[in-house]
């Protein structure tokens, strides 16, 4: 028997008890006479004794040899510790030694496996399994599990059946770019990797499933970012004979548990709004409404005076930022300068201080008096102390700057508390959106996603008009979830493929399958699909991924622990038939 206990659970209570621990070697402190190892294990710590007056002497020197991260076994008697640790769980007592085995050697790891640790990512993506040695990706890892199983629980409570679909899969011409997999059974052909289960799980709801759901891996081959790997995992789920009110009650209601079981937050009913609302209140369709600052429209306060910047622009636009008043010209300057980045991209940028006194002062004061910018002021909501910062240019161009304006604001004003979770839905999407660089529009969800009742004939008129019976749900700010009711008759989806541009044979060679589902009763059906990794991320009370993922890629798309991707040698390359160029 290796352990009779494991390293964080003995206490007082313990005292006098023979116990038998196995782990690794946190930390030593050699004081000659006396020699304290510290073991870890997943589950806590627990200092060891070897006293020069009741340990054998070869054990105690067999002690001093020990280094970090020795894999080592132990049996001894517990004993109350003379000087307790407070913020140790096992702080009371500590084990006399009396065995002492070497399980396994270890050299000197590159970086310490403290929770504030001296590696830097690059060195501890490369010893991964050292980093997840250490406490804060360790309880990462066993939060994501604690949240995986409250979601299987729920789901399974709420009648959805857990089904596994493939990997191996079709390429098709929608969404990002397909991983794939050369067959070498079917010579030039080849499988991808699925960037979702999509229209596997409405195969399902056609086979009379019902329910479905699927803690599943997805790929896609595109440009990573902190919360975006090139494998990620989905909470996907599907559900027959509903329509938009049933899916969100459910996944309204899956979201609610897991605030209240992972985070003890009980919230009410979720907020509501446009795709449109969303834009124009906030310009994105993914808000943060922990905060306010809304989007105030300016154009019938600040144009047709002499500013020609204002008078020119498409919309003038601006928000209220609590408290920033105070802000330092210096401070302002440096916000303008950061507006102006590239990344941002906007020329420049107006403010308004609105001072105690209930006056104004404007970088604009020769073109504009009192009354006008008290009149901005009551747009944008601002009160005394705030200052308004406004931008002007293309509708939406200057609503994605300043969108990105409020949220740096809102980081800077701390009004973006991890603790705090503010959900809501954003619905009626678009169904189509413009590609300027194919000159065609593209479904802006999927092909599947339905139009929203009455809105069909729309499609041959006013294609860019019609609204999507799709919805997303968000979370602070990111979007943790997004489904639709999907179209399920055959006649519908062609319909809907010929208006994104393929040709009836395209469609019969990439969907035909589908096509033909439909032909034999296909139910009405609708679902949604959870980013996983960014979900735990956020109930975790941050906003990148990788730590709760226990083998991430880097932002290469590289796993640099394996070396991975990886050249494969000729004869492999052979047997696929495939020849790399020179």
């Amino acid at each position: 028997m290796y352990r009779s206990h494991n390293c964080g659970e003995l206490r007082v209570s313990d005292v006098n008890k023979e116990v038998t621990l196995s782990g690794w070697v946190q930390r030593i402190k050699d004081r000659g006479i006396l020699n304290w190892v510290v073991i870890r294990d997943r589950y806590g710590i627990t200092q060891l004794l070897f006293d020069e007056e009741r340990t054998p002497k070869e054990l105690l020197e067999a002690s001093k040899k020990l280094g970090r991260e020795f894999v080592i076994q132990v049996k001894g008697t517990v004993i109350e510790r003379e000087s307790k640790t407070k913020n140790m769980a096992t702080g009371d007592i500590e084990v006399l030694v009396s065995e002492l085995q070497i399980l396994n050697e270890a050299q000197t790891p590159p970086f310490t496996i403290e929770d504030e640790t001296d590696g830097g990512e690059d060195l501890r993506m490369k010893y991964r399994y050292l980093d997840i040695r250490r406490n804060p990706v360790k309880d990462n890892l066993i939060f994501r599990h604690k949240v995986t199983m409250e979601v299987r629980k729920y789901l399974s409570d709420q009648s959805f059946i857990e089904v596994e679909t493939p990997y191996l899969i079709k390429s098709t011409p929608e969404g990002a770019r397909d991983f794939i997999v050369p067959s070498r059974m079917n010579e030039g052909q080849f499988y991808a990797l699925p960037q979702s289960p999509q229209t596997f799980k409405q195969l399902l709801m056609v086979g009379g499933m019902d329910k479905y759901f699927q803690i599943v891996k997805c790929f896609r081959d595109e440009d990573l970012r902190a919360d975006r790997q090139p494998e990620f995992t989905q909470i996907d789920c599907e559900m027959a004979f509903v329509e938009q009110e049933d899916v969100l009650n459910v996944f309204e209601g899956l979201t609610r548990h897991l605030l209240k079981e992972i985070n003890g937050v009980e919230v009410g009913e979720f907020p509501r709004i446009t795709y449109d609302e969303a834009m124009k209140k906030y310009g994105n369709d993914k808000p943060d409404i922990r905060f306010g600052m809304e989007f105030g429209e300016l154009n019938d306060v600040a144009r047709n005076k002499d500013f020609k910047i204002f008078n020119e622009a498409e919309l003038v636009v601006g928000i209220a930022v609590p408290g920033a008043a105070s802000y330092t010209r210096k401070e302002i300057d440096k916000l303008i300068d950061w507006v102006k980045r590239p990344q941002v991209g906007a020329m420049g940028m107006v403010y308004v201080k609105c001072n105690e006194d209930g006056t104004y002062k404007s970088s604009v004061d020769k073109f504009y008096d009192q009354e006008d910018l008290a009149s901005w002021a009551k747009v944008t909501g601002a009160n005394a102390g705030d200052l308004i910062c406004v931008l002007s240019g293309p509708t939406n161009k200057v609503r994605a700057q300043l969108s990105a304006l409020r949220m740096e604001l809102a980081e800077r004003q701390g009004l973006r508390k991890a603790d705090e979770f503010a959900p809501l839905w954003v619905v009626d999407f678009p169904l189509l959106e413009w590609d300027e660089e194919t000159e065609r529009y593209h479904a802006m969800h999927h092909p599947f996603t339905s139009p929203k009742p009455g809105q069909i004939e729309l499609l041959a008129t006013q294609p860019g008009d019609v609204k999507a019976n799709a919805y997303d749900l968000v979370l602070n700010g990111n979007e943790i979830g997004g489904g639709s009711i999907r179209i399920h008759d055959k006649q519908t989806q062609a319909l809907m493929f010929d208006y994104l541009g393929f040709s009836p044979e395209e469609a019969k060679a990439q969907f035909g399958f589908l096509m033909d589902a439909f032909q034999y009763g296909a139910p009405p059906h609708g679902g949604i699909a959870f980013g996983l990794d960014r979900l735990v991320a956020i109930l975790g009370g941050q906003e990148t991924i990788r730590d709760f993922i226990a083998f991430p890629k880097n932002n290469s798309g590289r796993d640099v622990m394996i070396d991975a991707p990886a050249d494969i040698d000729n004869e492999q390359l052979n047997e696929l038939n495939i020849a790399l160029k020179n």
